[in-house]
């Protein structure tokens, strides 16, 4: 096993160690600003997985759907945001 593989199956045992956290957070948050911000490193981690796993395989193909992913996820946390801003002034 080389050094490359070796840390690549330690990025992906920390990537899942920390969903599980994440997920414990958006379950249990106590507001949902909380849960807002997990939900944006959820995505985050998501993207670092997509990233490692296209390490893993050496394909440039999932790239791709990372960058559409951190996109998408920008624009979601930009109008959640907008929301609770909203939500405060009434």
């Amino acid at each position: 096993m080389s050094f490359i593989e070796l840390s690549i199956q330690i990025a992906i045992g920390l990537i899942g160690f920390s969903l599980i956290i994440i997920f414990y957070r958006i379950l249990a948050g106590p507001s949902t600003e909380d849960r807002i911000v997990a939900l944006d490193l959820l995505t985050s981690n998501a993207i670092a997985f997509i990233a490692v796993y296209s390490l893993q395989t050496g394909s440039i193909k999932f790239l791709d759907v990372g960058i559409i992913f951190a996109l998408i996820s920008f624009l979601g946390t930009v109008a959640f945001s907008f929301y609770l801003e909203r939500r405060t002034r009434k």
